[in-house]
């Protein structure tokens, strides 16, 4: 089968047969996703064709109870586009990887049909949310404003500050695509807290609301 042009990943999980089973589902699947690099450490992520795959898929827990939000930190600060793959369905965890830029969160009991969905969707910068994700939003009690990163926000400001995302990357020293990357992050932040901003404008308006951004700031 023919891989589409544009769609790749990069597996990171530390068992072998997942990791099969993964780039089998993607490979294979409708679109077909090209996988880049695998492994069981992130590092797989940030060298090699790994570097430039435009979805990551990304267990959180490597080696350890602990989960890797660090490593999923780093990532989507760096303007990655992550689906979190885990094996515990712990509502509190899927919502904190939200929070930190992942656009899905989906536990490996729901299938190839659903990875292959999340991992095409957040190729494209686009969230997808499969039952267990929509099952922790509906039972999120937060008072709506989203939590965006250090990097979010400065991005935001930046842009706001300015005529184009290619000038916001300038001054950042980043790419285009990543602060298109971020500014789609912080987009889908506040719809899935109930409060989308689609335009420029209605960003604005509710960085402002907020208290993410203030007037003195523009």
């Amino acid at each position: 089968m023919a891989h589409a042009p544009g769609l790749s990943a990069a597996i990171v999980d530390d068992h072998p047969a997942v990791r099969a089973g993964v780039a089998q589902w993607l490979t294979t699947g409708t679109p077909p996703i090209r996988v880049s690099a695998s492994g069981d450490d992130v590092r797989v992520a940030w060298t090699g064709e790994g570097a430039t795959a435009d979805v990551v898929i990304l267990d959180l827990h490597l080696g350890g109870p602990a989960p890797a939000l660090n490593d999923l930190r780093r990532l989507t600060e760096a303007g990655r586009r992550v689906v979190v793959y885990s094996m515990r369905p712990a509502d509190d965890v899927a919502l904190q990887c939200l929070e930190l830029g992942a656009l899905s969160y989906l536990t490996k009991a729901e299938g190839a049909a659903h990875l292959l969905e999340a991992a095409a969707a957040a190729a494209s910068g686009r969230a997808f949310t499969p039952p267990s994700l929509a099952g922790a939003l509906a039972g999120d009690r937060s008072t709506g404003r989203p939590s965006l990163s250090a990097r979010e926000t400065e991005v935001l400001i930046e842009w706001f500050q300015s005529e184009s995302k290619d000038f916001v990357g300038r001054r950042l020293g980043i790419s285009p695509r990543t602060v298109n990357t971020h500014l789609e992050h912080i987009r889908i932040k506040y719809a899935m807290s109930g409060r989308e901003a689609p335009t420029k404008a209605a960003l604005l308006a509710r960085a402002i609301q907020d208290g993410l951004v203030r007037v003195d700031d523009l």
